[in-house]
């Protein structure tokens, strides 16, 4: 049976224009967004889930709900949501619920209804504070509104609010990249998710990368930032994500942590544990919302995980964390030996890649920066 602790991910995907850096499964709104025929599609598709996996009166301890922009749907429909949701499965207590917002005028007149109906994390899609590093990122709001996105979801009660933002951008200096940096800590978001722009296939950025600045100019930058962020009280605990005490994204450290969790919406992933190590289960739903709506009845694409994947599979998440991982861990998620891990987890660790220590095995900084080769000596 998998584990007490359950996350749920839901996938809206469509947003006002897809940015030309963007490879997520999104899709410019044409006409009108399909709100009703996508709810149901949504409850519809967490029933099968729960019929496969028996899952059901299952406990979730948290749901994102990311994009695309979902906020462009009502308060309204995601009331009828939660609602079909809360038929299907018990929410945890103290159960934090992520919504991916932009900082657009539509989507901040909505943020205190989305408030009242539960979503206690808000997660503002700003990039940049420079109204001309915005416009060459395709983005479709200015700095001011997403100051203004800040302030008003402050103002509206919510206490636990993430900014993406990016580093690395076209034609950045390290003077725009520190007021960046040094507005969001002004605006005090309780989490910062802090990326690096990179140029991935089937993006227009891909086909006509723009000027961005050279490999050593951004690391001066992001190691700039990383300073005025723990300065500040922002500690690093991912890779891309810093933090106020007891403010981590509770919903992406279960997926670091090698969790459980459903996928629900067009081209959403999930992983469920149904027996260990034998049947770790990965799922996909049709990526196109229109395939996704009208052919539902379709079976889920699944791939079972392999034991000899596992500890790929469960190191390549860990490591992404700050904590790393320790062998009752592995064992536990997995249900493989430690032994498993060896030998070149030993060897990882003589060459500096993993530090061991208080039973925990973590990244060096060096690993960090070669967590690639770590993952390639446990194929």
């Amino acid at each position: 049976m998998p584990f007490s602790s359950l996350s749920l991910y839901i996938h809206i995907p469509w947003c006002i224009k897809k940015c030309p850096y963007c490879d997520f499964n999104s899709h410019a709104v044409k006409n009108t967004l399909p709100e009703v025929i996508y709810i149901d599609t949504l409850l519809k598709d967490l029933s099968n889930d729960i019929d496969l996996y028996n899952l059901y009166g299952k406990k979730i301890h948290s749901i994102f709900i990311g994009g695309g922009t979902p906020s462009l749907f009502s308060a309204e429909a995601f009331c009828r949501l939660f609602t079909g949701i809360k038929q299907q499965l018990t929410f945890s207590e103290s159960i934090e619920i992520t919504l991916e917002a932009n900082p657009g005028t539509f989507e901040i007149e909505k943020f205190a209804e989305f408030q009242q109906l539960g979503i206690n994390r808000l997660s503002i899609g700003i990039q940049s504070f420079n109204d001309a590093m915005l416009k060459k990122l395709g983005r479709v709001h200015s700095a001011n509104e997403a100051i203004r996105a800040i302030e008003m979801a402050h103002h509206v009660g919510f206490t636990n609010i993430n900014i993406d933002l990016m580093y690395g951008l076209p034609n950045a200096t390290f003077q725009t990249n520190r007021y960046d940096i040094e507005t969001a800590i002004k605006l005090k978001p309780t989490h910062i998710s802090y990326y690096q722009l990179t140029f991935e296939p089937n993006t227009l950025f891909h086909k006509y990368p723009p000027s961005v600045p050279v490999d050593d100019d951004i690391f001066t930058m992001q190691c700039d930032a990383q300073a005025l962020l723990a300065n500040a009280g922002y500690q690093q605990y991912e890779i891309s994500a810093y933090s106020q005490d007891n403010k981590q994204c509770r919903h992406n450290i279960n997926y670091w942590q090698f969790g459980d969790y459903l996928g629900i919406g067009a081209g959403a992933h999930g992983k469920i544990s149904v027996e260990r190590p034998n049947k770790i289960i990965r799922t996909m739903k049709p990526k196109h919302p229109e395939h996704y709506l009208h052919s539902f009845h379709q079976p889920n694409l699944t791939h079972s995980i392999s034991s000899k994947e596992l500890p790929v599979e469960f190191l390549m998440n860990h490591l992404r964390l700050k904590d790393g991982f320790t062998l009752q861990q592995y064992v536990q998620t997995t249900g493989l030996m430690s032994e498993t891990l060896e030998p070149s987890l030993t060897a990882c660790v003589n060459d500096g890649l993993l530090t061991y220590t208080q039973l925990a095995y973590f990244c060096s900084k060096k690993g960090w920066n070669f967590l690639d080769n770590i993952l390639e000596r446990f194929i």
